[in-house]
């Protein structure tokens, strides 16, 4: 049986999915290289009427997503800091695309390794907060797949017993 209605709808809800997170990068200010943005994808595996629908993402988003709880601040994720911090030196592009330049208390602009072990040290006591920019997509398409799905396969039946009618009736036709 051809699912033709069925793939369509999965790929609808891929997209739909994939854009809505895009969006969501935006809106939470998430995307400062873009790089995190251009990797979320969607892909449809079917085999023997089976279906599958795969996302992928640099692998720090579902830390962006899910959030990690730090030392002294509790985020309620399932990823924490248990010993170590972040590298310093994996903030630095960060640093630089945000364009921080703070002080210290002096008054003096902070040295760039400075930052990457200030921001290293605050991110390893506070966590990173949870975004959801993938998650509450994710959970919407998932409440509305159902009866859309319901309704595509559906439809994919009637067209498959349209098809075996046709080919019965030319079958009887010719004899």
């Amino acid at each position: 049986m051809r699912a033709q209605q069925i793939n369509e709808r999965l790929k609808a809800l891929r997209d739909e999915v994939v854009k809505e997170s895009k969006d969501n990068l935006k809106r939470f200010k998430k995307n400062a290289s873009g790089k995190l943005y251009e990797s979320i994808k969607g892909e449809i595996k079917e085999s023997n009427n089976e279906w599958e629908v795969i996302f992928t993402m640099l692998d720090y988003g579902y830390f962006q997503d899910k959030g990690v709880d730090g030392k002294r601040v509790k985020h309620g994720s399932e990823y924490s800091f248990k010993d170590k911090a972040p590298p310093p030196s994996a903030l630095d592009k960060w640093i630089v695309q945000r364009g921080l330049a703070p002080r210290d208390k002096k008054g003096r602009f902070m040295t760039r390794k400075q930052q990457q072990f200030a921001l290293s040290r605050f991110i390893y006591n506070n966590g990173i907060k949870r975004s959801l920019f993938f998650t509450k997509p994710w959970e919407q398409a998932q409440k509305n797949a159902g009866k859309l799905l319901q309704i595509a396969l559906t439809k994919d039946v009637s067209i498959y017993m349209d098809e075996i009618i046709t080919k019965r009736n030319r079958k009887y036709k010719k004899k």
